[in-house]
């Protein structure tokens, strides 16, 4: 009985300190460590030379659009080189892509399919920006962002910069489809600008993030993460990766929980993937506040699920003699039904809020053991299917802005 009753207080002290306490930790030293933020440049010539690249695969809903609003972004056209490389689509994507080259849009077709990394790497030699900023067909970027994006590599430590996602309603969905998938975005958002005070994020948002070329060249093996490996590289080489709140991308939700959980297994097994290669990040001494933000931000998200089962059986031990545990264990009841009715609902119709934040919850945590297991047995997955989100709209801010 005494055990459980520790099992049980140690899962709920683990899942506040990754969710509660990681936070509240940051915020206070966050207090000791505030930066101020860079001037913006004030005449066009201090702007750094960038290349915007999009990794696409048979996205022919999308790159056309995409290409135009990234043509009309707020940065000297002259300082600016977009490329789109194809990772073997099959759709009309390189033919959209084509259409635009008297507009300046560079393309590369890879023969072979080898999946988003690898078509990142393959495009490598041909960007000539000093900054590379890479973004994903489906997104959508405010014509400023893209300033504010890059304006913080004026300070010198800085070697990444990330986006902040904001999740909305795709032009074809209910914009309050998989409405828990905002909130996450939200708080996982919150908690970037938090670490951001303290050394630098852990991870960027892979659909609109940038890096210092000199960075973006060391190789990152195809079935890794770019997006997290970015933050990883950058501190290896004595650089900061920050989050820039004001420099908005717009994210389409997705149209189920089917499509949201595919995509929770493919990026965290990748991002598991990613950390055991760069290992050595947790051991050295010199990164150990770094090596701390990676262990609660990432490794206790990951193993959440599996403390929290321990705690479920736990609860079901305790259940048959102590009240509490019996009505805690009904609530975790509800928790299960509301994920299977969310699991069951219509693609692209709104759940209700009382059953889509739990059911996202819930599968979110599915997905971490799904992925651990994937990580374990190294099932290695270089190739990647798109998630199907929609075009994101014109790129104005939405009156739902996830915080």
């Amino acid at each position: 009985m005494s055990a459980a009753l520790w099992v049980v207080g140690g899962s709920l002290g683990f899942a506040a300190y990754a969710y509660a306490g990681y936070p509240l930790a940051l915020w206070l030293l966050g207090g000791l460590r505030r930066r101020p933020a860079p001037p913006l440049p004030s005449g066009t010539a201090e702007w750094p030379t960038i290349s915007i690249a999009i990794a696409a695969y048979n996205e022919e809903a999308t790159i056309g659009p995409t290409l135009e609003r990234i043509l009309a972004l707020d940065y000297p056209p002259d300082r600016r080189q977009i490329v789109v490389v194809s990772d073997a689509s099959t759709d009309r994507t390189d033919r959209i892509v084509a259409g635009f080259a008297d507009r300046g849009v560079e393309h590369l077709r890879l023969p072979v399919r080898g999946g988003k990394t690898a078509a990142e790497n393959a495009v490598g030699p041909l960007l000539r920006g000093d900054i590379v900023v890479n973004t994903d067909a489906s997104t959508g970027i405010p014509p400023q962002s893209i300033k504010l994006l890059v304006a913080p590599f004026a300070d010198p430590s800085v070697g990444v910069t990330s986006g902040r996602d904001v999740s909305v309603g795709a032009a074809r969905l209910d914009a309050r489809a998989n409405i828990g998938e905002s909130g996450y975005v939200g708080y996982e958002m919150w908690v970037r600008d938090l670490e951001t005070r303290v050394a630098g994020i852990v991870g960027a948002s892979g659909c609109f993030y940038a890096i210092r070329a000199s960075l973006h060249r060391t190789p990152v093996p195809a079935a890794l993460s770019r997006d997290f490996a970015a933050a990883l590289i950058a501190r290896e080489h004595g650089y900061r990766a920050v989050s820039v709140p004001a420099a908005i991308c717009l994210v389409p939700r997705g149209a189920s929980l089917h499509q949201e959980y595919r995509r929770k297994v493919r990026t965290m097994s990748r991002g598991m993937e990613t950390l055991l290669y760069k290992r050595h990040l947790l051991l050295a001494r010199r990164h150990a506040l770094f090596a701390w933000m990676l262990v609660s931000h990432k490794i206790c998200r990951w193993a959440l699920p599996w403390v929290a089962l321990l705690g479920g059986v736990a609860l079901g031990v305790l259940a048959p003699t102590t009240p509490w545990a019996g009505y805690a264990l009904g609530g975790v009841g509800l928790g299960v039904c509301a994920a299977l009715v969310g699991w069951l609902w219509p693609s692209g119709r709104a759940l209700p809020r009382l059953v889509g934040l739990p059911a996202y919850v819930v599968w979110g945590n599915v997905a971490a053991m799904h992925a651990t297991l994937k990580a374990v047995r190294r099932e290695l997955s270089p190739t990647w299917e798109p998630t199907r989100r929609g075009p994101a709209g014109e790129p104005a801010l939405p009156t739902e802005v996830s915080r």
